[in-house]
Formats: structure tokens, C-alpha cells, sequence
């Protein structure tokens, strides 16, 4: 394997919207959530291995799921996992990453993945990384993956490229906020709009002068540590300054304002399980359209549920129709599938009424 590849695993978020699965002591990425038997950060560390050496694979995630990270990836040493004190978005923590991984190795390229993504076709996405991989080593240039669009989905932002080139890899004309249905469906008609998949590869040069030249006040604070990082002093720095960072998106910080972002359009089946809809939407169903993970059911007249309980519980529903049927420890979760985006604030207001511990 290319000592000079990198990976950057994003482990950091809380996955709200998994409530009462995902909870802040114990976010999405350490579940099983596909019931595999691997964990979502397992699987994608794996996936990622098939082209970066083991050792290059980065894990950047807040400090309070440190031990989470040790237990599931215990092949994995110190040096590879970043912690973050603060949440503060995506774009402070991989300037930090980069200038980490800059100071190792100024020849490196990256990619940067979240930890909690499914990828079906792992073979198809090895293979389009090396794709961009190869065009970022040869070019100065910020790369995405952008995923064709099967149907004109509202719930992520989309990728417009320049529809006059006959190159493989294309030139981002600009990135769009997520649409609602009509505009979505105008996007797929147009063909020259992806789905972004927020998988992002490029050279830590490159990036690092993205940053300098769009976000001077962020890499400033960030630089002033390149001296002790990758040392017993890093973490004091980091410590200090990293609440100080802008809370700011890396598509925001750098994608939407520089003037080198190409895009490389790929096929493989991709899904951001941000909802429990999308995952529903992945798994096997019965005879009755109903998804079942890590549960025995006996059902009359339900059809088109989401049912998920541990240690493989018998769950009897009859006359439920497209529910999301979800239960975690002390928490039963019993809710339609049409309103599911309500759930973040759902979890918010059951940890108002009987406390912290259970959001």
C-alpha cells in the first residue's frame, strides 16, 4: 500500500435523529446499527483499509467517546485518534487533522469519511478513491465524490458541475443547498447534479492553502501549534485554543469559495443513515414490508414498520402501519415513520422531563 495515503474518519457527531439508540454518550457510529456485526465505524475503518495502510487511518472524534474508539477499534494507537474538546463542525477539526498528518508526512494525500455511512459496493468505492487520489496527486485540487441521484431526494445538498465537460473527473460550478421537491426534481433533469456525499479527497497542500487563503483567522489559530504537534504538547495547545475556532462546515470554510473543486461522479449505492427511514430503507423487509433488526415479531395487519429492540426480544404488533418501532434500555420508542425528522426534538424534550441521561 502508498505509505503517502491517509484517512481521515469523522467520528465525532451524535446521530440525534437515531434517538433513543443514538444518544450522546453512545452516538450512532458505535452501534450496529445494520445488524451486521460490525459496528458503522468498524465497518467503514475496514472499508477504508483496503486502500490506506491501517496505521495512516486517522480517527477524529470528540473527546468523550476516546474509550468508545479504543473498544471497537483496539488495533489502533494514540497517535491515530484526534480529539476534538469542542464540538466545533467539520472545518476546524480537519484543518487540525491536516496540519497533523502535513507535519508526518508532507507528501501525503487524504481522504476525509464519515465514520457512519453505508456503502454497499466496496470494491466500486476503493476503486473511486484511487480515481481521486491519482488526480489529486498530480493536480492541485479539493475533490468530492458525488453520488448519481436515484430519485429526487430532499435531504441532501447536491453538486452542480459543469455539464460541458467530457472529462471523467468534473469542475464543481457550485454547491446547492438541500431542495425541496419540486427543485430536486428540476436538479435530476438537468443531469449535471449529484448528491453530495460529504467524502472528500485531496493533498494536504492543497488543503492546507484552502485554508490559508479562505479561512486566514482559523488557520492562523491552528497554525500557531505546528510546532508541538504530533508531541506530549499538543494536547495543552489544543486544549487552550480549540474552543476558539470558528463552529463553521468544511463545505463553507473552503469547498464553496475556492476555485479548484472537481468532482468525481460514482454509481456504488450510498446512503448517509441519518434518519431511521433511510435506514429502514436498506435493510431486508418480510413479506409485509417490515424491516426487523435484532428482534423475533409475530404481526397481523402491520406492514411497512421499522422494528429494532436488543437481545433479539419478541415484539407481537397487530394494526400498526409504517412506524418506527425502536426499543433501547429504559426508552420505548413508538412513532410514525412521516414524522421521523421530529425526533431530534422528541429526544429533547423526554431528556427535559425525566433528565440528561436519557437523550
Amino acid at each position: 500500500m502508498n505509505k503517502n495515503y491517509y484517512a481521515i474518519l469523522m467520528a465525532g457527531g451524535v446521530g440525534s435523529r437515531f434517538w433513543p439508540v443514538s444518544t450522546k454518550d453512545f452516538p450512532k457510529q458505535f452501534h450496529d446499527m445494520l445488524g451486521t456485526g460490525e459496528t458503522l465505524i468498524q465497518k467503514t475503518f475496514s472499508r477504508l483499509s483496503h486502500i490506506i495502510p491501517k496505521e495512516n487511518i486517522f480517527i477524529l472524534t470528540n473527546e468523550r467517546y476516546n474509550d468508545l474508539v479504543f473498544e471497537q477499534l483496539p488495533d489502533v494507537t494514540k497517535r491515530q485518534v484526534v480529539l476534538e474538546p469542542a464540538m466545533r463542525n467539520t472545518a476546524p477539526c480537519i484543518l487540525y487533522a491536516a496540519l497533523k498528518v502535513q507535519k508526518e508526512n508532507s507528501d501525503a494525500v487524504m481522504i476525509v469519511a464519515p465514520s457512519d455511512h453505508w456503502i454497499e459496493d466496496e470494491t466500486a468505492f476503493t476503486n473511486n478513491v484511487q480515481e481521486a487520489f491519482n488526480f489529486c496527486t498530480a493536480n492541485d485540487s479539493l475533490m468530492t465524490l458525488g453520488i448519481t441521484p436515484s430519485f429526487p431526494n430532499t435531504g441532501y445538498g447536491y453538486i452542480e458541475y459543469d455539464k460541458a465537460s467530457n472529462n471523467k473527473i468534473k469542475a464543481v460550478s457550485q454547491f446547492r443547498e438541500k431542495p425541496d421537491y419540486d427543485t430536486a426534481k428540476e436538479f435530476i433533469a438537468k443531469g449535471n447534479f449529484l448528491w453530495n456525499a460529504g467524502i472528500f479527497m485531496w493533498s494536504v497542500s492543497s488543503v492546507i492553502s484552502a485554508f490559508k487563503n479562505n479561512q486566514p483567522e482559523l488557520y492562523q489559530l491552528f497554525e500557531q501549534g505546528i510546532e508541538v504537534y504530533n508531541t506530549e504538547f499538543e494536547d495543552d495547545f489544543i486544549r487552550d485554543n480549540y474552543g476558539k475556532a470558528e463552529n463553521i462546515s468544511v463545505d463553507y470554510a473552503i469547498m464553496e469559495k475556492s476555485n479548484n473543486v472537481y468532482v468525481l461522479p460514482v454509481i456504488f449505492d450510498w446512503n448517509d443513515l441519518g434518519t431511521w427511514g433511510s435506514l429502514y430503507d436498506k435493510l431486508d423487509k418480510d413479506s409485509e414490508k417490515n424491516a426487523v433488526v435484532n428482534a423475533r415479531v409475530l404481526t397481523k395487519d402491520a406492514s411497512g414498520n421499522m422494528i429494532r429492540t436488543t437481545n433479539d426480544k419478541i415484539v407481537v404488533i397487530d394494526g400498526l402501519k409504517d412506524y418506527i418501532i425502536v426499543d433501547q434500555d429504559e426508552v420505548l420508542l413508538i412513532f410514525p415513520k412521516a414524522k421521523e425528522q421530529d425526533i431530534k426534538k422528541v429526544s429533547e424534550k423526554v431528556k427535559d422531563k425525566f433528565g440528561e441521561s436519557y437523550g
